[in-house]
C-alpha cells in the first residue's frame, strides 16, 4: 500500500509545480497506528529519491492545563481542545504553502514532561513530501494533497484501545458521525484485520485534496 501511494504521489507531482511540496494526511485513532503506514509511505518515497518529513500530530498537543481544564476524560475537550491546530497551521502547513520557507517544526510539546520539546526546525526541500499522521485530522481544512483515513469498526476500536484510553471511544464515535472521515478521505483503509487491511485504492483524477 505504501508503494502504491508513493507511486500515486509521484504521478500527481506536477499538478502543483515541481517546486511545490506535497502534503499527506494519515488519519486514524491511536489504535489504528497511523505511524506505521506513515513510515512505510515515507520509506517508499525515499526509495524513489524523494525528500520526506513525517510529523506526528501527537507532538502538537496543547499543555495539560488546557487539555484537562474540564477534567482528564472530557470528550468535548478531546475533540476540540487537545491538539494545537493553530500551531500545526503556523509551524507545519504554513512553511509548505506555495512560496513558503520549507522550515518545518517537527514537534512542539512533550505530553510526558508537559514542556516544549525545543526541537530544531527541519528544512524540507521544495518538491519534498510532508506526511502528517494522527487522530482527528480531517474536517480541520488542513491543506492535504492526499488524505488517508484508517478505519476500525466500533468493536475493533474498543478491543485495540488501551484500557486507560477507552474514555475516548465516544469521541471517535462522534468524529465518525459528524465528520464522516470514511467519506471525506481520498483513500479509505479498513484495518480490522491488521494482517490483511482492505483499502479503496488510489484516488482518480480530481479526487485528491478533499481532506
Amino acid at each position: 500500500m505504501g508503494e502504491r501511494l508513493a507511486g500515486h504521489l509521484d504521478g500527481s507531482r506536477g499538478e502543483g509545480g515541481s517546486g511545490s511540496w506535497q502534503r499527506v494526511g494519515i488519519d486514524g485513532a491511536p489504535a489504528a497506528d497511523t505511524g506505521l503506514l506513515a513510515g512505510r509511505l515515507a520509506d517508499a518515497l525515499r526509495l524513489r529519491g524523494r525528500s520526506v518529513l513525517v510529523v506526528a500530530a501527537g507532538g502538537f498537543l496543547r499543555p495539560a492545563s488546557l487539555r484537562f481544564e474540564f477534567g482528564r476524560e472530557d470528550v468535548d475537550a478531546y475533540l476540540g481542545g487537545w491538539y494545537d491546530t493553530g500551531a500545526l497551521w503556523r509551524e507545519v502547513f504554513g512553511p509548505t504553502d506555495p512560496g513558503g520557507s520549507g522550515r518545518v517544526l517537527p514537534d512542539l510539546w512533550d505530553p510526558v514532561t508537559d514542556r516544549a520539546t525545543r526541537s530544531p526546525y527541519v528544512e524540507l526541500p521544495a518538491g519534498g513530501v510532508l506526511i502528517v499522521h494522527g487522530p482527528l485530522l480531517l474536517g480541520q481544512w488542513f491543506p492535504f494533497d492526499l488524505s488517508v483515513h484508517i478505519s476500525l469498526s466500533a468493536g475493533a476500536l474498543a478491543r485495540r484501545t488501551e484500557e486507560g484510553a477507552r474514555w475516548t471511544l465516544p469521541a471517535f464515535a462522534r468524529y465518525a458521525r459528524e465528520t464522516e472521515p470514511a467519506s471525506v478521505a481520498d483513500v479509505l483503509v479498513r484495518a480490522d484485520d491488521v494482517r490483511h487491511p482492505a483499502w479503496s485504492g488510489c484516488p482518480g483524477p480530481g479526487r485528491a485534496g478533499m481532506g
